[in-house]
């Protein structure tokens, strides 16, 4: 069986994705550590506004390796708004990140710790006419990371 390109292993993981995803290098790598003593407050943005229709579900999977949610994304019926977003960004799909126990599965941590799960919302900018499109855009795509606890 091939390996795939990415994923979670010493030798596909975080610290090679770059290699075949040159974006995932520096300041635009994922995971990252988030150190609260480093962060600031950035008063020009505005306030984040989310409307989300669970009627727009489509299709509901599970790989073993994630559960994945996919949405009705073809009108703004579930949607992201402000922060540094200008516009709506369409929730495209949602899908977890979980580990084999409940310290661990998270893929970004923060202050050295790392929670039970992670749930990813990726939402796209529909000025790129489709979410494929969206992902070669550097405004295309935004994904809101939730960290969730047992």
């Amino acid at each position: 069986m091939a390996q795939s390109v990415w994923g979670y292993d010493s030798d596909n993981g975080p610290e090679r994705w770059h290699e075949n995803y040159p974006l995932a290098k520096g300041d635009k790598q994922s995971p990252i550590e988030i150190n609260s003593k480093d962060v600031q407050h950035d008063s020009s943005l505005a306030s984040w506004h989310a409307s989300y229709d669970p009627g727009a579900a489509k299709t509901i999977l599970n790989n073993g390796r994630t559960c994945r949610v996919v949405f009705d994304d073809t009108f703004d019926r579930s949607v992201l708004r402000g922060g540094p977003l200008t516009g709506a960004y369409r929730l495209r799909q949602l899908h977890l990140h979980w580990g084999s126990s409940d310290h661990h599965g998270s893929e970004h941590v923060i202050d050295g710790v790392k929670y039970a799960a992670e749930l990813h919302m990726v939402h796209w900018n529909p000025k790129h006419g489709n979410f494929a499109g969206a992902l070669k855009q550097p405004d295309g795509v935004a994904v809101v990371g939730i960290f969730l606890k047992v």
